[in-house]
């Protein structure tokens, strides 16, 4: 349904539960390296539990071998920096979701190719800094699939 896009993840745990988090919703995780662990990594088993084989999940070695292999819909980047609410665009299967390391965010070269317009952002009160990135990955992918009368799940929604 939707591609969740991390670009270097740094802490175990928040890729643990993005892994369960897209296990549960039917989104496609890829993880662009280098990353900051080893994906055998105590910590993210432990967030992940064992929800990984339930999981779609991809490597890819740059975002650029990312968008040639998969060729998303389109390529959503979410920062602080972003001009655009989240809530704001219409989603459709196949966009993908593209968030940066926890302690630097995502470059700015990587948020000046994609656009302007496709950097979106998490509202928050003056003077916080960030949301959790497993927070922020939830919240985009639940409006994406709320958008999209949640297909696929087993509520019958």
């Amino acid at each position: 349904m939707f591609h969740v896009v991390l670009y270097q993840p740094e802490i175990p745990p928040n890729t643990g539960n993005i892994i369960r988090l897209c296990a549960n919703t039917g989104s496609a995780l890829h993880l662009i390296h280098p990353l900051g662990f080893e994906l055998d990594d105590r910590k993210l088993r432990r967030a992940g539990l064992d929800y990984r084989e339930w999981a779609t999940m991809h490597e890819h070695d740059s975002l650029d071998a990312f968008i040639e292999t998969i060729k998303p819909l389109r390529l959503w980047a979410v920062s602080t920096r972003g001009a655009r609410c989240y809530s704001e665009p219409g989603y459709a299967a196949g966009d993908a979701f593209l968030f940066g390391p926890e302690t630097r965010g995502l470059p700015d070269e990587v948020l000046q190719a994609i656009g302007r317009t496709a950097v979106l952002r998490v509202p928050m009160t003056a003077n916080s800094r960030s949301l959790n990135l497993s927070n922020t990955v939830s919240i985009l992918v639940y409006e994406a699939w709320r958008q999209q009368a949640f297909k696929g799940s087993t509520d019958g929604l």
